[in-house]
């Protein structure tokens, strides 16, 4: 990203070089960009996923769980950024569908583990032309969408941060 500066851009130490009504029209809105895309990476998910019948949270916590195996609820929800009371309703449709077992934990009743049932894992293999339809749907190559990923990455460390900062006393 160069220092070239055009109206809504910033100088080198983050101060906006446009005037401050500018900074109020959606279309300079960052978190809008993001919102628009994700709820048009929705769409397209939601086609996609249609055959394996699951919703794009529904497949999220399918990722996790082919990736890592059998996890307590608390941390299916830490890896996916959910809270419980988001996570238990999708777990539930999940389970009625045939795909998860929830046990409570033997060693902490208070922990309720999540597993892959046969068919949940058999899903699986059905599932690997997931991420080439989306890759293609991008337009992208597969070194823009990894070098997206590593930037969004980055502005998630970055505004966790700052949100931790601003809560702090």
């Amino acid at each position: 990203m160069g220092s070239k500066s055009y109206p809504g851009s910033m100088n080198r130490t983050g101060t906006p070089t446009a005037p401050q009504e500018e900074w109020l029209r959606l279309d300079r809105q960052i978190c809008f960009s993001l919102h628009a895309a994700a709820r048009a990476f929705n769409g397209v998910y939601r086609v996609i996923l249609k055959d394996l019948g699951l919703t794009y949270p529904q497949y999220l916590v399918m990722l996790v769980l082919w990736e890592h195996g059998d996890l307590p609820v608390k941390k299916l929800g830490e890896h996916l950024r959910l809270d419980s009371g988001t996570l238990s309703p999708l777990l539930k449709r999940l389970e009625s569908a045939g795909l998860v077992r929830r046990e409570r934990s033997a060693r902490d009743e208070r922990s309720v583990q999540v597993r892959l049932t046969e068919e949940g894992s058999a899903l699986r293999e059905r599932a690997l032309q997931v991420p080439r339809r989306i890759a293609a749907a991008t337009g992208f190559d597969i070194e823009e969408i990894s070098a997206l990923r590593s930037r969004l990455d980055e502005l998630t460390i970055a505004l966790d941060e700052a949100a931790l900062s601003a809560a702090a006393p």
